[in-house]
């Protein structure tokens, strides 16, 4: 009996040319994208960070923001399949997941249970407005955003890769909402904030959406780059130096380490868990990437640290109290934690 051989490990050479090819798709989205959305820059940036890494982003903006747009013209520049949820106080897991219903053969007459796949079977999956929903209809999509995956009636069934969810949450709309568990936000990579844009970018957004219709978006990358650049993202190398920058970084958020500066004693209850490690040093290999890099530097680590600490530092009364937030902590964080002499 004769065993398969594995595939074989990507050369060095292919793996330069799959750079290549990832910084030119990355100009070709940007460009796909600025049709739609003016301005965001920054928040494109770590879309696209999140989606190469593999993980899951919560967008956090008022309303009128094109949280809702960007990521529809994101899946459609990258071809991928896209399903928007809009999640209500009445929403059940079931309209999430799918669930099985009666089916009749016309020709036998003879009725079986068939399973009818919901929304959540996308290759991204916009959770609009995910606060507004219990948390049992936000734990149907814990199991999807870690595992891949979904159980229904005892059964489980794969999602397509590559999955991602993108949830947006409206900061300033507190009644009827849910806030979400600690388990669940853990389990977003990044928590992104969209903020107004400057004058001369809602000029022109003013402009563009009073006059003809935009020109339509074109897929410019394909399922399959998407996998491919997935993998080399798993292979660009870190320094020792980066990685223990990242993970002391994350220790010095939790109160109970020695050594962590007072002001997270005084105002953090729980600091962040090894998954911001993990965030930090996956999504530094992405963003070094997509900056046509083949290392990772301690900036692409401190570039990230806001979003991926933002929703894993929970404060305490003392910091609610004296309107404290998570990014000034992360702030003073990044300028007193000590840099490595070997970093880059």
């Amino acid at each position: 009996m004769t065993l398969a051989s594995s595939p074989p490990a990507p050369s060095p050479t292919d793996d330069g040319a799959l750079a290549e090819r990832l910084a030119a798709a990355r100009g070709r989205v940007l460009l796909e994208l600025r049709k739609t959305i003016v301005g965001q820059d920054a928040v494109i940036e770590q879309a696209l960070v999140a989606l190469l890494a593999g993980g899951n982003c919560l967008l956090v903006g008022v309303p009128g923001l094109a949280k809702t747009l960007l990521v529809h013209s994101l899946a459609h520049a990258l071809d991928l399949r896209f399903s928007r949820i809009q999640f209500t106080p009445d929403l059940m897991p079931s309209d999430v997941t799918g669930t099985d219903v009666i089916q009749e053969d016309a020709a036998t007459g003879r009725r079986k249970l068939e399973f009818m796949r919901g929304p959540i079977f996308a290759n991204v999956v916009l959770a609009d407005e995910i606060n507004r929903t219990p948390p049992k209809t936000q734990a149907a999509l814990l199991e999807a955003m870690q595992e891949r995956r979904v159980t229904v009636m005892g059964k489980t069934y794969e999602l397509e890769p590559p999955f991602f969810v993108f949830a947006t949450q409206n900061p300033i709309e507190l009644e009827g909402t849910y806030p979400l568990p600690e388990a669940q936000l853990d389990r977003f990579m990044l928590e992104v904030i969209l903020d107004y844009l400057p004058m001369a970018d809602e000029m022109a957004v003013v402009r563009a959406t009073t006059a003809a219709p935009p020109e339509a978006i074109r897929p410019v990358v394909s399922r399959e780059d998407i996998l491919a650049f997935q993998g080399l993202v798993r292979r660009v190398p870190v320094a020792d130096a980066v990685t223990e920058y990242a993970v002391r970084l994350v220790r010095l958020t939790r109160p109970t380490e020695p050594g962590a500066p007072d002001f997270v004693g005084h105002f953090v209850a729980y600091g962040a868990s090894v998954r911001a490690a993990q965030a930090l040093v996956l999504g530094g290999k992405a963003r070094a990437l997509l900056q046509g890099r083949a290392h990772v530097t301690l900036e692409d680590i401190r570039a990230l640290a806001p979003a991926v600490f933002r929703h894993r530092i929970l404060l305490n009364f003392q910091a609610k109290s004296e309107r404290v937030t998570t990014d000034q902590i992360t702030e003073r964080l990044l300028a007193g934690a000590p840099v490595p002499r070997s970093g880059l």
